[in-house]
């Protein structure tokens, strides 16, 4: 997509988040921190995430104000109400663990989703409750609720917890949704796949793509999202979501999927990442341990894919890759991307250019350059693909490199 065609954008709407009441979450990620940084980041419409725990969803009830049919506000962000949840269980001999995120467009609704399935686990262990039923048993039960629950299976190619996880997953949305497969109308591609990936699957061409932060912390909000150019309301977005109407639904935001963390084959112990060709070369099994490499999204869509690399089929949804700003901060100043000197430098684009995914997508490069000339030279070689990335594997994020030795030592090239 041509960076000038996003400018009529509505609004960004991130739909998977996490509470501070979910493991491995930052303490900030509560209503006011989520709030602040969605501001910061540029998303008008933010998942609530966790709206099972109790203590979290009693937080929502006591401060979201009803502003829309199932849009709800808080220091004048909107929110979503969202919730994931984990289903582990066996199905033809096999343990499966898959991801999905809930959708409810009222907190009455809500309320009755979290009594059916406390039913099943204790609810206030994790803002990502772990249900031990399948989702055959689960699904049917969240729909008589009512026909307005949506569920989309959360990122969809990792490999330990998702619909097509090498590792826990099945091959179609048919095997694992069964009779109910006509119901599930989208999926999260997630980090470490971006639409082209899943376009390889003909399978996957009445499924509508979209992409989401999955954030443990506010600074990560917004590093995927989706773009929307119709009313903020519940059944609009989602019809927008259901028939792909790109009049309405703009694009998506995503990662270079190289970035993500289970890109490419490897061990992590061993410090090995392989290409899926070198993995199969090998039998799957690491070069130095001999154990079971742990088979990333690449590989896993190369397994199931009936087609061929770069197809792209009529009338999908447009997508942009982005490099979160403070790596571009940090690569253009040669420091680390979580120094204070970073982050001074960060606020000071947003306070001087406004939010960060503004910046990234459309404002001219020669505004961006009156702040910093070098920072300006890598959101330019960013909009144009030029940059070099080595792929993330086995829970190791990957690693991007924007300036070559030439571009450093360039001034401008405006």
């Amino acid at each position: 997509m041509r960076i000038k065609e996003v400018i009529s954008l509505r609004f960004i709407a991130d739909f998977h988040i996490h509470s501070k009441y979910s493991r491995a979450t930052s303490k900030d990620m509560n209503l006011e921190g989520i709030s602040k940084w969605a501001k910061i980041k540029g998303v008008a419409l933010l998942g609530t995430g966790d709206f099972t725990h109790p203590l979290w969803f009693e937080e929502l009830e006591e401060k979201l104000k009803e502003e829309n049919y199932g849009i709800y506000s808080y220091n004048s962000t909107n929110f979503i109400l969202t919730s994931e949840v984990s289903l582990v269980y066996s199905q033809n001999k096999k343990l499966r663990r898959i991801h999905l995120i809930i959708f409810s467009p009222t907190l009455e609704i809500a309320s009755k989703i979290n009594k059916t399935l406390s039913k099943f686990c204790d609810l206030s262990v994790d803002g990502r409750p772990t249900i031990g039923k399948s989702i055959l048993e689960i699904l049917p039960l969240l729909w008589e609720i009512s026909e307005d629950v949506h569920i989309i299976p959360a990122h969809a190619w990792t490999p330990w917890f998702s619909l097509f996880g090498s590792n826990s997953g099945f091959d179609s949305i048919e095997e694992a949704f069964d009779r109910y497969s006509s119901k599930i109308f989208a999926l999260e591609t997630g980090l470490s796949s971006d639409p082209p990936m899943n376009w390889r699957l003909s399978s996957l061409d009445k499924i509508c793509l979209i992409s989401n932060s999955d954030a443990h912390s506010p600074g990560k909000i917004g590093r995927e999202a989706n773009v929307f150019n119709c009313d903020m309301n519940y059944r609009e977005i989602f019809n927008a979501i259901k028939t792909q109407d790109k009049n309405k639904f703009l694009f998506t935001i995503e990662f270079f999927p190289e970035e993500g963390k289970y890109h490419y084959d490897g061990h992590r112990n061993c410090n090995v990442s392989l290409h899926p060709k070198e993995s199969q070369r090998l039998e799957n099994l690491c070069p130095v341990c001999k154990k079971p490499l742990t088979i990333g999204v690449l590989h896993r869509v190369e397994a199931l894919a009936d087609r061929e690399e770069g197809f792209i089929p009529q009338n999908k949804i447009p997508y942009v890759n982005l490099v979160p700003l403070e790596e571009i901060i940090a690569q253009a100043m040669d420091k680390d991307v979580s120094s204070p000197y970073v982050q001074r430098e960060y606020m000071r684009f947003i306070e001087n250019l406004g939010d960060e995914l503004s910046i990234l997508l459309y404002r001219d490069i020669s505004e961006i350059a009156k702040v910093s000339e070098k920072v300006a030279i890598g959101i330019r070689l960013m909009r144009e693909g030029k940059i070099s990335i080595k792929p993330g594997y086995d829970g190791v994020y990957g690693k991007i490199e924007i300036f070559g030795n030439e571009d450093k030592r360039q001034i401008s090239f405006f």
